[in-house]
């Protein structure tokens, strides 16, 4: 049992093929996803529902599997990353399909909302778990490789589901998509575990703890050499006890659940202590405002752009390269270009992630006043690029809290984002319907991002020189830590 916990990962060999299932793993699972844009005209047309609850639907399906990242990450360790993988692919091949006979909205916010959202985070956390148990030294590029699969995914799906649609309609479309995520299951056969997950170790221990029980009921009598005429059970512990009695039994078990009810609580409340201390480090408070002000607003374009194209006149139906596709391509690059920028060792990663939202924000902002469809396809290019800032995330988590708290700050963080994911495009949507005009929603949702970006960076600013010798000290430790840190898409 010890030599599946001391493997050294290879970084190489079976590895790479690893790299390769998770990288069609997250193409197949966020395909869909990252291109909802193309899919919500086609929603609006079909059921007729205000653009605000139909726009539930693409915050859910983004935003759910953020906030359950801790419960995603917990199967994962506990059950091994090919089941999860199995049972994510059933979710999200599942959840297309029912989206096919969606009678209403309501029925789409449970079947692509909820359910394939739940499927996408347990596809990314196991896939990225799994990468990090084969890759050591070349865990940065083996993940940059993984987590690009997103991008792509949304790059090919855009297209592939306006032409599903012209083809098939859109039920034809969604069952299609969805009978393309059954591989998903093709792709967890290569995941092959490194180490053995938690769930069957413990189910090691309990078999090999009965097996020992056994043995112990079936131990011979064995005679006294000393006193003949009387017979011993020779036991283990050495003791011959009568059976307890019922009621002493269910004590037993009473006091033993109640040990496991306070130990728990115990658990939950240094889990508050903890997260209340670093809620108090100002530039990680600032750092969880900022990305809960850019989620509540980077998210609106995904879906609003491609119907705010048509509404206005820009396009007649869906270009062949939508909007969506060319945001998705870029985040791609924008991922690959910032997270190697953050390799530069004068490189402040806050003052850098502070740059993107600045930036998102403007892009925002301008989008109201564009008058044809080349100048929404440059804005979509920018906006796109600035969302690759989901690489400088971690590295910048890791020199505001350091490596030791990285996953409970990480996690805090993913609560931030994927609850205003969630609200940011309804809001927008809300917006529309009670103006029957985009222009305000975009203004909303710049000001916003402009509003992140602008307080992290005064808050970094202030605590620069305050805590100079510190983050001196950080840099340095930071240097050795980067090609630890998992990059995210």
């Amino acid at each position: 049992m010890s030599t599946w916990n001391t493997k050294q990962a290879p970084d190489g060999g079976w590895g790479w093929a690893i790299v390769v299932a998770s990288f069609m793993g997250q193409l197949l699972a966020y395909g869909s996803p990252q291109s909802v844009g193309v899919l919500y005209p086609e929603w609006l047309n079909t059921f007729q529902d205000g653009k605000g609850m139909t726009a539930l639907v693409g915050s859910l399906v983004s935003g759910v599997g953020l906030i359950a990242s801790p419960i995603c990450s917990a199967c994962v360790v506990n059950f091994g990353a090919r089941p999860v993988t199995i049972f994510s692919g059933v979710m999200v091949s599942g959840g297309l399909m029912l989206s096919a006979f969606a009678p209403n909205v309501q029925f789409l916010i449970f079947s692509y909302g909820i359910v394939v959202g739940l499927g996408c985070g347990l596809v990314y956390a196991a896939t990225v778990t799994i990468t990090c148990q084969y890759f050591d030294k070349r865990r940065g590029l083996a993940l940059g490789i993984v987590t690009t699969g997103t991008s792509i995914g949304g790059f090919l799906y855009a297209t592939v589901q306006n032409e599903f649609t012209a083809l098939f309609g859109l039920d034809g479309c969604l069952l299609l998509i969805g009978c393309f995520a059954l591989n998903i299951i093709a792709c967890a056969g290569l995941m092959r575990p490194l180490h053995l997950p938690a769930y069957y170790l413990k189910q090691r221990a309990a078999l090999a703890e009965k097996a020992e029980e056994k043995v112990l009921e079936m131990a011979p009598v064995v005679e006294d050499p000393i006193k003949k005429n009387q017979s011993v059970n020779v036991l283990i512990t050495g003791e011959t006890k009568d059976p307890p009695p019922p009621y002493e039994k269910s004590l037993v078990s009473y006091m033993a659940l109640v040990r496991l009810v306070k130990k728990k609580q115990k658990e939950y409340s240094e889990y508050l202590h903890s997260t209340a201390e670093l809620l108090q480090n100002r530039v990680f408070l600032a750092t969880c405002v900022s990305l809960f002000a850019y989620c509540l607003g980077a998210y609106t374009p995904l879906l609003f752009l491609e119907d705010l194209a048509q509404s206005e006149g820009l396009i007649s139906g869906i270009s062949t390269i939508p909007l969506v596709s060319i945001m998705s391509i870029a985040a791609g690059v924008g991922k690959m270009l910032l997270g190697v920028t953050m390799d530069i060792r004068w490189m402040n990663s806050i003052f850098l992630y502070a740059f993107t939202l600045l930036g998102t924000g403007v892009a925002l902002l301008i989008i109201p006043v564009t008058r044809n469809y080349a100048e929404l396809q440059v804005i979509s290019a920018l906006l796109g690029f600035f969302s690759g800032n989901w690489s400088v995330i971690p590295y910048m988590t890791t020199k505001v809290v350091g490596m030791d708290r990285l996953t409970e700050a990480y996690g805090i963080l993913m609560f931030f984002g994927g609850f205003s994911i969630m609200l940011g495009p309804p809001v927008a949507g809300w917006i529309y319907d009670w103006l029957h005009c985009y222009d305000l929603a975009f203004y909303f949702s710049g000001s916003f991002v402009l509003l992140g970006g602008a307080g992290l960076f005064l808050a970094a600013l202030c605590c620069q020189n305050k805590n100079q010798d510190e983050t001196n000290m950080s840099d340095t430790e930071s240097i050795n830590d980067y090609d630890k840190v998992v990059t995210v898409a």
